[in-house]
């Protein structure tokens, strides 16, 4: 389904229809069996008791075996009770085959958002948090899987159940049917209307879902940084404030809720009172038997779990709406374009060169970050960008890398369009790496390899080009340790080297370093880069500093101020220049 609609999700349904097909046969004989069950109420008040015309009792005395009341009653009850057991073994079975159905519809569901989340742009991705991306695959997820196995199960049993009932109802008395169906729409047209509302407090309680997941999510997420500051009480009070709003949201629905179907019930029941009085004077004043208003008794009772499941239902319809708007907000998010057949510059190149003409981007409409770029990395050279803090260097590092897309210019990969290229290619072949590299609550040999095959000796010198053969030694679990939450358990300056690691292991094209030496001591900076220096020799380095040490032998500066270029050119031709943001570096 493209979008999550109901009709979406009907016809989802329609596309198991040989499981569909079992599934309606099997609740067909179900209701039968539990259908016809009240018409031995006769027999055994009628015939047994009053001493009326032996119809059936006749027939198995005459065909079958001739038996005393006692006997008749105990076969009459076996009869009834295999029955029962049959029907309720049919009803496992068809409940089975329908989960399989909504589960199997839920699982590809939950899919096909992983599936779009994945390629969603992380300037969109960027406006949702970590809870309600959760909140919609789990709780709204779940809210349509109930009601898919409400519609293909308990409504389709209830229907059915409640068409026999009525045949049958019709066949003993014609004046009382018509009574009871004319009636018991009336409690579903009531149940209707109050399921809106319903279906509304059902959004609220699960956007409040989404706000305390995310609320909780970001404590914990940042749980040693609220510690560093001292902030406890201000997100844990935060957080605290969004649960008691989940609370007051879900006490309202939930009171809400049950007060509603308690109201549809108390309708259904004061039906039946009415039904009964009815059937009463019905005895009192025509030919009907008492076995047989006994037995549209029964048939009240059996219509009234299916009238509560289409009642049910209509509240499941309700939430199920609210939940398919809040799936498509992640549907509608915007997808990075695929290339199909696209150009690879990279192949068979130990390195390429990329030029930037003309940028411009903006987060939001409005403010431009990045104003009319031009610049042009040589193959091979080492590249530094500097400039202060928010002008614009690690979002011009992004869009090289392709985690953003321009808002206008282009970007050139040895003079093919980055729009010509697959995404997948950009980043196979060039790496960033960040100031503070994300690492994964792992083992280090995870967040080196990112659960690729390498050799052993591939990691070893990937280890020891990095600085990170002292850190691995001093661990109880050496390449084994887990690093826990963001790996907390290193110094900035190890995971900076875990980071410097994991792009050995990858050998990129081009290497695009934002500060990520800018946690590591001088020495340590300096003995990293003399031992990466055969290693880099050939790629295309750019280099995102404040460090003079870390640029100084660049081969190009450019320089950007508020998103603009203000001022390139050799280290040499800078320094002659006496440029002020080169200066500030020293």
């Amino acid at each position: 389904m493209s979008r999550c609609t109901i009709n979406a999700i009907f016809n989802e349904v329609k596309k198991y229809k040989k499981e569909f097909f079992l599934g309606q046969l099997i609740a067909i004989a179900s209701t039968i069996l539990i259908s016809i069950t009240p018409l031995f109420i006769p027999v055994l008040v009628d015939e047994l008791l009053l001493g009326h015309e032996p119809i059936l009792t006749g027939f198995i005395s005459k065909n079958v075996l001739s038996m005393s009341p006692m006997g008749y009653i105990f076969a009459i009850l076996f009869l009834l009770m295999l029955l029962r057991i049959f029907a309720s073994l049919l009803s496992v079975l068809q409940t089975r085959i329908f989960s399989i159905i909504s589960k199997d519809i839920t699982y590809k569901l939950r899919i096909k958002l992983l599936e779009h989340l994945k390629r969603v742009t992380l300037k969109e991705y960027e406006n949702f948090s970590v809870g309600e991306i959760t909140s919609k695959l789990v709780t709204d997820c779940e809210s349509v899987d109930d009601f898919i196995g409400s519609t293909t199960s308990k409504l389709i049993v209830a229907v059915l159940t409640l068409i026999f009932s009525t045949i049958i109802l019709l066949w003993i008395n014609w004046q009382l049917a018509l009574f009871i169906l004319i009636t018991n729409p009336v409690v579903v047209f009531f149940t209707a209307k109050i399921s809106r509302n319903i279906g509304k407090l059902k959004k609220d309680t699960n956007k409040s879902v989404a706000t305390f997941q995310s609320n909780a999510s970001e404590t914990l997420e940042l749980f040693h940084q609220i510690k560093a500051t001292n902030k406890e009480d201000y997100f844990f009070n935060k957080t605290t404030q969004s649960a008691k709003e989940l609370r007051n949201f879900a006490v309202k629905f939930n009171y809400k809720s049950d007060m509603a179907m308690k109201w549809s019930s108390l309708l259904f029941l004061n039906g039946y009172e009415i039904f009964r009085a009815a059937g009463l004077l019905a005895v009192m004043y025509s030919d009907l038997s008492v076995g047989l208003m006994l037995a549209i008794f029964s048939y009240l009772w059996i219509m009234a779990g299916p009238t509560q499941d289409i009642i049910n239902f209509q509240y499941s319809l309700a939430s199920a709406k609210a939940s398919c708007e809040r799936i498509n907000e992640i549907l509608s998010l915007e997808q990075e374009e695929l290339v199909a057949n696209g150009t690879n510059p990279f192949f068979n190149k130990e390195s390429i060169g990329i030029e930037l003409k003309n940028i411009t981007f903006s987060y939001k409409s409005g403010k431009k970050i990045l104003k009319h770029i031009n610049m042009k990395f040589i193959k091979g050279e080492h590249i530094a960008i500097v400039g202060a803090s928010g002008s614009g260097k690690t979002t011009l590092a992004n869009l090289m890398v392709g985690f953003y897309m321009p808002d206008g210019g282009e970007i050139f990969y040895d003079g093919v369009e980055s729009k010509n290229i697959a995404l997948f290619t950009i980043r196979e072949n060039i790496h960033l790496i960040l100031q503070q590299p994300k690492l994964f609550n792992d083992t280090i040999r995870f967040n080196l390899t990112l659960g690729e095959s390498f050799s052993e000796d591939q990691i070893e010198n990937a280890i020891e080009l990095a600085q990170l053969g002292d850190v691995v030694g001093a661990l109880d679990d050496g390449l084994q340790t887990k690093l826990g939450r963001d790996g907390i358990r290193l110094s900035g300056g190890q995971r900076q080297r875990v980071a410097m690691a994991r792009m050995i292991l990858h050998d990129p094209k081009v290497v695009i370093l934002d500060e990520s030496t800018s946690a590591l001591d001088t020495h340590t900076e300096i003995r990293l880069f003399h031992d990466l220096k055969r290693f880099l020799e050939g790629k295309t380095v750019i280099t995102i500093a404040h460090r003079l040490s870390t640029i100084q032998n660049a081969d190009m500066i450019f320089v950007l101020e508020n998103g603009e270029l203000v001022d390139s050119g050799t280290p040499q031709e800078m320094l002659a220049k006496e440029n002020s943001y080169f200066a500030n570096m020293k």
